[in-house]
């Protein structure tokens, strides 16, 4: 008897994760056993590392493998985020998004939401966001539970960010292109690839996603051959959509030489000296966070492959927020860009968007279509060609932050998309009953697309497949949810024609 329960617990370890029964559920990946926390129906793995830690001589180089564990390591702390810093040092950046206190630079690790008996279940790869400089995949807005619950493996990666995550420099010549935020995120995909029916997931059926510059990394990925056959489905919330071109390398060594001094480093440093800098001075460190990536990594821009067809031809998933200029404000910029806008330029939007249009609502709006809403149309037109994509836009306030707000801000989705509504960042009243009905709807939508690559959920209107022609929108209202054409058709026509790349 006792021979037959050791076969029987060796054979369920080999499947994955062990019986509902045990203590702890274990899984077994190619880098060792990692043992993580039972909460009911769902199984919860966090801090596991997809990557070697970037620190010492593997600063700026690609991420590197895993070093091979003994014994069961336990997964039930979430991993370090990633130094991090605002714009503003006095600024709070935790009611942005941003990750609090303690940070660190060994911060390759993602976590992991399963069904305690999943099989072959769909599985949903969350990048978060922060402008690729704050932000953490195990902030409360993020938990996967609600994913598990409905049958999904969910898995949340973190990632180098800022100067840390795009980085070239004259002394680094070992540093290929600099861009290795976008090639930690590949280096997760693999993982999953390679570790995810471990946990129940099937790597033929994974969904990856992001918000913000999560979003925008998910464009990114799309038009990489190096991430090409990793996903089989993509949603891009807040996302933007038309990318300048990759600065050259002489570009980005020179902001890597600006952003090294800030940081304290000798004149003409050495990749040594580079390296012993203090990650949170270089997190901290003023200029732009650039890399130069080779042909080999994206032989087209972003936007160009996408344009050309040439991006990975799967189900997408696209939208943005009524509210996404309050970007603005978080950065500070709102009054500099109005101070710098000329009075013709103003007369000219004031009029696009015409009676009761101010000055600063006309650069709010300027802000909100041309950087997100009419890229968001241009992909869903283009993408359309290849792949079926469904269009978004989600106007629906809190109710108890209502009185203080009158548009949806960025990333104000995400807490239905989670069903996370009891943590905002902000620390609003408690959610009404009306939020957490929409919450369900929106998450159910989501859990759909992720099982199925079409996002309706029962007793919901359903959504429509992108068409040029039709141009439908699923719009989240304050009051309802309804299927909307041609959504500021002449405001984003004004942008598409001025700014759009060309067919």
């Amino acid at each position: 008897m006792a021979s037959l329960k050791s076969a029987i617990g060796a054979a369920v370890l080999l499947l994955g994760l062990t019986a509902p029964c045990a203590a702890a559920p274990v899984a077994v990946l190619d880098s060792g056993r990692v043992a993580g926390e039972a909460a009911g129906a769902i199984a919860i793995f966090r801090g596991i590392p997809y990557a070697a830690p970037p620190v010492g001589a593997l600063r700026w180089r690609p991420p590197q493998k895993v070093r091979l564990w003994k014994g069961i390591r336990q997964a039930t702390r979430f991993g370090l985020p990633c130094p991090q810093a605002g714009a503003d040092a006095n600024i709070d950046i935790t009611r942005y998004g941003g990750a609090p206190e303690p940070t660190g630079e060994d911060c390759l690790t993602l976590n992991v939401w399963a069904p305690a008996q999943a099989a072959k279940a769909p599985v949903m790869v969350w990048i978060h966001g922060g402008a690729g400089k704050i932000g953490a995949s195990s902030l409360p807005v993020y938990d996967g539970s609600a994913f598990a619950r409905d049958g999904v493996v969910f898995v949340g990666i973190n990632y180098r960010l800022g100067h840390l995550g795009m980085f070239l420099h004259p002394a680094l010549q070992d540093a290929e292109g600099g861009a290795f935020t976008i090639e930690d995120q590949i280096a997760a995909l693999n993982w999953v690839k390679r570790n995810i029916a471990a946990f129940g997931g099937d790597p033929g059926r994974v969904t990856l996603a992001g918000e913000s510059f999560g979003g925008r990394s998910v464009l990114v990925l799309s038009a990489t051959p190096a991430a090409r056959g990793l996903f089989a489905r993509a949603i891009v919330e807040s996302g933007g959509g038309w990318f300048p071109p990759w600065p050259g390398r002489a570009e980005a060594e020179k902001s890597g030489e600006d952003v090294a001094a800030a940081a304290g480093a000798p004149p003409h440093p050495s990749a040594g000296q580079l390296r012993a800098l203090p990650a949170q001075a270089l997190a901290k460190a003023r200029g732009a966070s650039l890399a130069s990536p080779d042909r080999a990594l994206f032989p087209q821009s972003v936007t160009g492959a996408i344009a050309a067809g040439h991006q990975a031809r799967v189900p997408l998933l696209i939208g943005v927020n009524d509210g996404e200029d309050v970007l603005l404000d978080w950065s500070g910029t709102l009054r500099p860009v109005l101070a710098a806008t000329g009075p013709a330029e103003i007369q000219e939007l004031e009029k696009l968007y015409g009676p009761g249009t101010t000055p600063e609502l006309a650069i709010r709006y300027r802000f909100r279509d041309n950087v997100m809403t009419a890229p968001a149309r241009w992909l869903a037109a283009e993408w359309s060609a290849v792949a079926p994509v469904y269009l978004y836009r989600f106007e629906h306030v809190d109710e108890a932050r209502r009185p203080q707000q009158r548009r949806a801000a960025h990333g104000d989705e995400l807490f239905y998309v989670f069903e996370t509504l009891d943590h905002r960042f902000d620390d609003p009243p408690p959610p009404t009953e009306a939020d957490r009905k929409l919450a369900a709807q929106i998450h159910a939508r989501w859990v759909a697309f992720v099982k199925s690559g079409v996002p309706d959920a029962q007793d919901a209107p359903s959504w429509p497949a992108y068409s040029k022609d039709s141009d439908p929108w699923l719009v989240f209202g304050q009051e309802a949810t309804a299927v909307q054409q041609h959504v500021l058709q002449k405001q984003l026509d004004y942008y598409q024609s001025k700014f759009a790349p060309p067919p």
